[in-house]
């Protein structure tokens, strides 16, 4: 009998590329340990899906119910022929986990499928399943009620034979609950539950990826980090492409391609959109890094989404969506409230993380707002700026609306590091604001003001988290829901009232997909927040400091008067 010690635990980490090694534990616990009742746990697992290589390919299967037959060796393929019935059975798949010559199926009927695939997956249509007792496919097979023909004898899932419930309450209890497991970004001792939810997470992910064929438009600085983010399971890696047309006829007709929009040619798009390909939008997270993507520091945390990009009010977005239907359960409310603490706690804003003084007002008693400025070409501020006409307009715009206000005007970093547009010279930004403010961050700026004024800008999002009044200019994604002053044309899809733990859980938790820079794992957003609040980051490349001399270089020829 093989020790379950020294087995792989049923519960496993997808192999996301990029990856460290990493294991859930797989020990066996305590016998004193605290235990959740196990038909719980049976139902999570049912729920998610998880459990053996979930993560690994679905190939096509028979449309119609039929056996499915695993087999690892050549012997145990004899053994199936022997007791293979041609006259009783009906449509049969044969799964081969391991490369090795088949003779000739003696029936047509039979299917072959080899190496590695998603259990859950070939148990689709299973109406009977045939396998040794030391396959994990028959603890998923028997979760799934299907019925089992085991070979073998006193193997670990032997007890599954008998087709009892109290069998499969037995062996969940040794494979589940009985396992003393580890959580893999803090390496401490993680409940079963836990466990399970960061399995359905994982498989939500790479679901998720599947269709996707292929990605374009990321630079290679970038794909390291994104490669995970966008991984669809079933192969080595992300298939990153170049925008070229001869790629992009080479896929299969109709299949989704994940597109970087602002790095690829109009033609490109032009071609995607003339074959009725569909298109999955990425872009920046709402928690990014620390840096700046201009720099080209790889982005910490990504948004993909087929239904529009978020920041275009022209068009519905996955998180509109999201926002509009407002199903939003108890539980993940309290998890958003609880984050939007973390964030304020930790000071975390988009490209880095605040000082913790509090800084002094400079003009006394003055009501004080703040207007961050914009990367005037950017694509937010291009589709949801309305009639805003750059950063001296927003400056403009402000003191007309604050005739009484100190404002503190605060360049965008990409456009002070001097890699975008959106430069508002000196004299003329003090002509609207009584500050220019370059060196504090944009968190301890907040908290300090009274209020923020934006065109799009996530600083107004990130103000709305520390409970300051904004009033948006333009139309961003937070903008019509009944949390801000809002100037700009807000589209009438956006009718609802929302909570802000709701804007949160949307914003945070749902909507963007966010990686550790330890393990290179996707991970939760606590995770990141936790590694960027303690300092950890991926290191610098030669890149970013190019990419940040060249930057210095542009200031220095620009207050010379000289463009580059």
């Amino acid at each position: 009998m093989t020790d379950q010690r020294e087995s792989k635990p049923v519960l496993r980490i997808p192999p996301f590329p990029g990856a460290r090694s990493a294991v859930f534990g797989g020990a066996i616990a305590a016998p004193s340990a605290p235990r959740p009742p196990i038909g719980a746990v049976l139902d999570a697992v049912r729920a998610a899906r998880v459990g053996g290589a979930y993560w690994a390919g679905q190939p096509e299967l028979p449309q119609v119910p039929y056996g499915l037959a695993c087999v690892r060796s050549a012997a145990h393929y004899a053994e199936f022929l022997h007791e293979y019935d041609a006259s009783a059975a009906g449509a049969m798949v044969l799964w081969v986990a391991d490369a090795f010559a088949l003779e000739p199926s003696p029936d047509g009927r039979i299917r072959i499928i080899r190496g590695e695939a998603d259990p859950w997956h070939m148990l689709a249509r299973a109406s009977s399943v045939w396998t040794d007792d030391e396959d994990e496919t028959a603890f998923i097979a028997a979760l799934r009620g299907v019925p089992l023909r085991l070979r073998g004898g006193g193997g670990r899932f032997a007890a599954l034979a008998s087709g009892d419930a109290q069998a499969l309450e037995q062996v969940a209890e040794r494979e589940l609950t009985g396992t003393a497991w580890l959580d893999p970004f803090t390496g401490a001792p993680c409940s079963t539950v836990q466990i399970i939810a960061y399995c359905a997470e994982w498989r939500r992910l790479i679901d998720a990826n599947r269709p996707i064929a292929a990605a374009f438009g990321f630079g290679h600085w970038k794909q390291d980090t994104v490669d995970a983010l966008l991984w669809g399971g079933g192969r080595a890696h992300t298939s990153f492409e170049a925008a070229e047309r001869e790629r992009l006829d080479a896929l299969p007709p109709g299949a989704p391609i994940a597109v970087w929009k602002a790095r690829v040619p109009q033609a490109f798009l032009a071609a995607c959109e003339a074959a009725g390909r569909p298109i999955c939008e990425v872009e920046d997270g709402f928690i990014r890094s620390v840096g700046l993507g201009a720099d080209c520091v790889p982005p910490l945390s990504i948004i993909v989404d087929p239904v529009g990009v978020h920041y275009d009010p022209a068009c519905p977005s996955g998180l509109e969506t999201m926002l509009a239907r407002g199903d939003f359960p108890d539980a993940l409310l309290e998890r958003a409230r609880q984050l939007r603490a973390l964030i304020v706690e930790s000071r975390i804003s988009k490209y880095e993380v605040g000082g913790a003084a509090p800084l002094p007002r400079p003009g006394g008693a003055r009501r004080h707002i703040l207007v961050p400025g914009q990367v005037e070409d950017d694509r937010s501020v291009l589709s949801g700026g309305g009639a805003v006409r750059g950063n001296l307009d927003l400056l403009r715009r402000t003191r007309m609306a604050e005739p009484d206000a100190y404002l503190l005007y605060k360049p965008h970093p990409d456009v002070r590091a001097g890699h975008r547009k959106g430069h508002v010279p000196e004299a003329d930004a003090l002509h609207y604001a009584d500050a220019i403010v370059s060196d504090q961050s944009i968190s301890a700026l907040i908290d300090m003001v009274d209020g923020v004024h934006v065109i799009t800008s996530l600083a107004g999002f990130e103000a709305l988290l520390r409970g300051k009044p904004v009033t948006t200019h333009g139309v961003p994604f937070y903008a019509g829901w009944g949390l801000t002053r809002d100037l700009g044309a807000v589209p009438e899809r956006r009718g609802r009232t929302c909570t802000l733990d709701a804007l949160v859980a949307a914003t945070l938790l749902l909507y963007p997909r966010y990686l550790d820079p330890v393990t290179g794992l996707p991970c939760p957003p606590e995770v990141l927040i936790e590694r960027l609040k303690s300092g950890t980051r991926r290191k610098n490349t030669i890149l970013v400091m190019l990419r940040r001399t060249q930057g210095g270089l542009r200031r220095l020829l620009s207050g010379i008067g000289l463009g580059v």
